[in-house]
């Protein structure tokens, strides 16, 4: 094996002196970024195979630059490969252990590029690729919510705003209503495959090369549509990191959202929902306890992702063209937001396979509150020709009746109602029924029966 003469920084010609310890600890980054070898090595491969097809380096050269990168990729894979510090980056940690497999011949691979354009090539592949692992692991998540909510279409639980009873409504079609947020997620994540289908290799430092390369033959082999159309735009572009971290952050949001939904249905004052130990932690101190952990996990967590984001858009606010240093936290940030959504959609996925609905609990709390209230006044437009709002006032003086006698609108005799209304006719103590007032929500997107067994239909043939 060819004796290394490249076990310095790549700059030691030009700095004469030794970095400090310190700088050598902040200017590290190869504990983050060796995330990223797959990436780096697939962007190797096609950039040599490429150089030789511009004849810019020779097929011998180019065939040994390939047995070595993909003898290191076996190296990394099999956890043989040491990371080095000294060494900085994933880029540079596979240059050098090239160095030692092939020689002198390694010193080709860097042709014609950049860690600038280099990094940013990797990371956009790795962005694609965890995209497309998000979108695998929501469809898991629909899926289970689906198969809850067709088992539940016909409980009823009452709809909230302001956090009191509203109308009542199924469970499923409140738990249908996370499926349409997850998939705006989903919607969210591939739309970023556009801006991502960019490819960044060529851009160089900040001002593309002298060398005849091909970056059309470079953008189809990394599977991107098109080149970027300006190198310095190219290095100093991390908007593709901040849609990733947006579409992260918002699913985060909605995920913290049922999961407070679920904490609040659970607790001792609501009831609605029973969790399996599965999904529960106990007390220290409480032996009766049993808490609902997991889910304050999931809620406590979508912090971390906002923070993430912020801490980006913090990064690039002041930034000039082209690239500085602050860039290189945008993988270990991106990283970190990844890693706690993946992982948040699998606890969710786990809890929603865990709980069951308190079907009696939630029909009772359907009961209070006046939540037909709007019904009454529906029947009173539909049946009597009167003005939404004349029917509205007349239907409020009926609940301010029921609520003086400490009653429900359903316990109220025909002969009370007339005193509001003298036509009304017996047909009106049907919309008082709680089944008869979610199956009345007909129109689109509404809440019957019949229109949520439809949209669960239309749901599941796209997750078969």
């Amino acid at each position: 094996m060819t004796k290394n003469k490249n076990n310095q920084a790549i700059w030691n010609k030009r700095i004469g002196k030794k970095s400090s310890i310190l700088f050598q600890k902040i200017g590290s980054s190869i504990n983050v970024d060796k995330r990223l070898f797959k990436e780096d090595i697939f962007g190797s491969l096609v950039h040599v195979e490429m150089l030789s097809k511009q004849k810019i380096i020779s097929l011998k050269t180019k065939n040994k630059i390939i047995k070595g990168l993909k003898k290191i990729e076996k190296e990394i894979i099999k956890k043989k490969f040491i990371f080095n510090e000294k060494y900085e980056d994933i880029h540079m940690n596979i240059e050098k252990r090239l160095f030692e497999l092939i020689g002198e011949d390694a010193g080709f691979i860097h042709t014609a590029r950049s860690r600038n354009d280099q990094v940013i090539t990797d990371f956009k592949l790795w962005i694609k690729s965890s995209n497309k692992k998000l979108n695998n692991k929501l469809n898991k998540l629909i899926k289970t919510i689906l198969k809850v909510s067709d088992n539940n279409i016909q409980i009823i639980m009452p709809g909230f705003t302001h956090l009191k009873n509203a109308q009542a409504v199924s469970l499923a079609h409140y738990l249908l209503a996370y499926v349409e947020m997850f998939q705006r997620d989903k919607k969210r994540l591939l739309n970023n495959l556009e801006s991502l289908n960019e490819n960044p290799l060529g851009a160089v430092a900040l001002s593309g090369t002298s060398f005849n390369i091909d970056r059309f033959f470079t953008t189809k082999k990394l599977g991107f549509i098109n080149p970027t159309n300006n190198s310095i735009d190219t290095v100093a572009d991390r908007d593709f990191v901040l849609d990733f971290l947006y579409s992260i952050s918002v699913c985060s949001l909605h995920i913290s959202r049922i999961a407070e939904e679920l904490i609040i249905w659970n607790s001792d004052g609501f009831d609605l929902i029973v969790l399996s130990d599965k999904v529960l932690t106990g007390s220290s101190i409480m032996p009766q306890k049993k808490n609902p952990d997991p889910l304050e996990y999931l809620r406590g967590k979508a912090g971390g992702t906002f923070g993430n984001l912020f801490a980006m858009l913090t990064i690039l606010k002041g930034l000039p063209l082209s690239y500085f240093k602050d860039l290189q936290d945008d993988k270990e940030i991106v990283f970190k937001s990844f890693d706690t959504l993946d992982n948040c959609i699998s606890i969710l996925n786990e809890v929603m396979r865990n709980f069951k609905p308190n079907k009696s609990k939630m029909l009772k709390l359907a009961n209070e509150g006046f939540v037909t209230a709007t019904d009454l006044a529906d029947y009173l437009v539909i049946n009597h020709g009167k003005s939404f709002r004349k029917a509205y006032q007349m239907t409020a003086s009926i609940v301010n009746f029921a609520e003086k006698n400490k009653i429900k609108l359903n316990q109220l005799s025909l002969n009370e109602l007339k005193k509001f209304e003298p036509n009304l006719k017996s047909n009106v103590l049907n919309v008082f029924n709680l089944k008869n007032s979610v199956n009345s929500k007909k129109s689109f997107g509404g809440t019957s029966f019949n229109n949520i067994k439809k949209m669960i239909i239309k749901y599941k043939k796209n997750y078969k």
